[in-house]
């Protein structure tokens, strides 16, 4: 019991570290909250920085999602495990300890656990998104789309039951995350993904 709550407190902080903002102040000396959506996240650096920023908060927030998921399956093992380092990481960057509980919407970090976990689902779900926002320029759209297909994929490939029902609460999440986005869409409002425009 100790080790699974040992996962969830380091998949936490490692999940809470503000990429977005440290970077965004540390190489750019922009605070990525006072510019564009106000978001955290790789979708607003690439908005309001550019490719290459959005590109390396992008990773970074994947790598957190990634190396919470990989420490616990070094630590425990087990397919609970694994989902409960994937949850917390997801929930630390949404709701982050080093900003008084906001943060960004989970998708970049939410693949990084996925890959972990399910490599052919994220492979499938990231060429999915990667379609859609080529096609219409709505990163919010596609990751709509590819986090509700996870749970899907997993259940398709004859996952764990633990990580299907992770791939439905992981996908109601970012969904609702997304809730503004969602309503823009539906009312022609949604911004479309340019790079650098600060």
């Amino acid at each position: 019991m100790a080790n699974y709550f040992l996962v969830c407190l380091i998949a936490y902080v490692f999940g809470s570290i503000p990429n977005g903002l440290v970077f965004g102040k540390l190489l750019w000396h922009v605070d990525l909250r006072e510019h564009g959506s106000h978001n955290i996240g790789a979708t607003n650096a690439w908005r309001t920085l550019g490719k290459g920023p959005g590109f390396l908060i992008f990773l970074l927030d994947f790598l957190k999602g990634a190396i919470s998921v990989y420490l616990s399956s070094v630590l425990v093992g087990t397919p609970l495990a694994l989902v409960l380092g994937a949850i917390f990481a997801i929930v630390g960057h949404s709701c982050s300890l080093f900003l008084k509980f906001k943060g960004g919407k989970g998708v970049a970090t939410g693949l990084g656990v996925c890959v972990v976990m399910m490599p052919w689902v994220s492979l499938i779900v990231f060429l999915v998104w990667l379609g859609i926002v080529a096609a219409t320029k709505y990163v919010s759209l596609g990751s709509c789309v590819a986090a509700a297909l996870v749970p899907i994929l997993a259940f398709v490939f004859g996952l764990p039951v633990e990580f299907i029902a992770f791939g439905v609460l992981a996908a109601a999440f970012i969904i609702i995350r997304h809730k503004p986005n969602i309503i823009r869409l539906m009312n022609g409002t949604e911004n479309k993904i340019h790079a650098g425009h600060r």
